[in-house]
């Protein structure tokens, strides 16, 4: 049987997989990040993109237009919750395979670097990352 998985180089290559069913595109605000979004709402994204993104962000408010999908737990789902008083949201995720919860207003270096790290830093704009002045000579 062959190998399904994607090659890490086609993953990286390949863009970021939001679902959202919300008007509002940028849930968390991912707008300022450089790594390429792909938004589509639960009933349109394919298995194959869902299969292929090398991170596949969730917005809470499509979780049950999601989950009605069934589709295969896989490495790198992230849940987003705009809601920050959901208690419910923990078992949710799990139920989903999700890795992570992130609530909107929460820092998000920590998705940021996420996110660099799942496209393997081809998006990364070091120049604005390494700043200050470089170390002397000899050091």
């Amino acid at each position: 049987m062959p190998n399904s998985a994607p090659a890490p180089e086609e993953r990286a290559r390949t863009p970021v997989l939001v679902i959202s069913d919300s008007p509002d595109d940028d849930p968390i605000s991912l707008r300022p990040c450089p790594v390429p979004l792909r938004h589509l709402p639960s009933p349109l994204f394919s298995a194959a993109e869902y299969r292929l993104a090398p991170l596949v962000i969730l917005d809470d408010r499509s979780y049950a237009a999601f989950t009605l999908r069934h589709m295969p737990h896989r490495p790198g789902l992230i849940l987003t919750l705009a809601a920050p008083g959901d208690d419910t949201v923990h078992p949710r995720a799990a139920a989903i395979g999700a890795e992570a919860v992130l609530r909107a207003g929460q820092d998000l270096s920590w998705l940021h670097l996420r996110l660099h790290a799942a496209t393997d830093c081809h998006y990364a704009h070091w120049e604005e990352l390494l700043t200050g002045p470089p170390p002397p000579p000899g050091t």
